[in-house]
């Protein structure tokens, strides 16, 4: 049995403990808040054992395994750490940290001790994406030679909104371009080339920002995420002869279509188990059972080249935190 432990009780909190409470080998044994009523509540509608007025108290419960960590971007790194320090097991929800230093002082760190992190970014394990690396594993649409894939919605002006306030890492970037950014590294590996033009607002966090990234093959990708308004939220991915549609929203997709030049169009659908946490649940539970200290299908390495590249994009639009 894997005994999971909760820190940082908001909106996706409460969508990954609804899942987890309903895979098997998983319990939830322990949750955190500053708000000692929060944590209670959260208990009570999740079944955890236990509620804590702190997140220590979490990492300092005997009986947790692992620690999904689902705080504000700008507390991934101290939180991943504190728990880690602690001697427990860590899925920390996207983006891993703040920048790459970050990121591998972490990585560093649970290698040392010998203990499980991951990143949470659900993309990469729910059905969807797995059947568009099958399709592209078996050569469907042939060569790649083009990603167009964007995330936008319009978001709340707020300044006191982790999506706005800086101090919380604010930004579209770091909130929903990552998505876009994840499945072009998946599907064609590392940039060679990367440009970007952003809007940035008068408290200097992106609003809107448009990536132009170019591949060793020579595929290109381009790239949005926009709290401006909606966006078509797809991605196509394009080759020699056709090409896949992961339909909105296609960080979840759970309907992918391909079109061979030539033939008729057909569809794949790829419900999500539950709300979609479930299928990064089952990996970090598979990993721990098998005493792994790190996903195959999001690695070290993953997280590292992806905030790489996070960095390197803030760098051209002067978005730092």
């Amino acid at each position: 049995m894997i005994k999971f432990g909760i820190i940082g009780l908001g909106k996706i909190a409460n969508k990954f403990a609804q899942d987890l409470i309903t895979v098997e080998g998983c319990v939830l044994q322990a949750v955190g808040s500053r708000d000692l009523t929060k944590a209670k509540d959260f208990a009570a509608s999740y079944k955890a054992t236990h509620y804590y007025s702190s997140y220590e108290e979490v990492a300092a419960d005997p009986e947790v395994d692992v620690i999904y960590i689902a705080t504000p971007h700008v507390f991934h790194f101290d939180n991943t750490m504190m728990c880690l320090q602690a001697g427990k097991a860590v899925i920390c929800e996207k983006p891993f940290a703040m920048n790459l230093k970050e990121v591998e002082i972490m990585i560093k760190t649970a290698k040392e001790k010998k203990l499980f992190l991951m990143e949470a970014l659900w993309t990469r394990f729910i059905p969807g994406t797995l059947k568009v690396m099958e399709l592209m594993d078996q050569n469907t649409i042939g060569e790649v030679h083009s990603i167009q894939a964007n995330f936008g919605y319009l978001a709340t002006t707020d300044p006191s909104s982790r999506l706005i306030a800086k101090e919380l890492g604010g930004g579209s970037l770091l909130d929903i371009g990552i998505y876009p950014i994840f499945i072009s590294l998946l599907l064609l590996g590392i940039p060679i080339e990367t440009k970007t033009v952003a809007q940035l607002t008068p408290t200097q966090i992106d609003q809107h920002c448009a990536m132009l990234m170019k591949f060793k093959n020579g595929a290109t990708a381009i790239l949005e995420s926009s709290f401006l308004g909606e966006t078509s939220n797809k991605a196509v991915i394009s080759g020699s002869k056709g090409k896949i549609i992961m339909h909105a929203p296609f960080h979840h997709t759970k309907k992918i279509t391909v079109e061979i030049y030539g033939k008729e169009p057909y569809q794949i659908t790829a419900p999500l188990i539950n709300n979609g946490y479930t299928h990064e649940i089952e990996e970090v539970k598979n990993c721990l059972l098998s005493g792994q200290l790190e996903s195959d299908k999001m690695s070290h390495q993953n997280s590292h080249e992806l905030m790489k590249i996070l960095d390197l994009i803030r760098s051209q639009i002067n978005l730092t935190y």
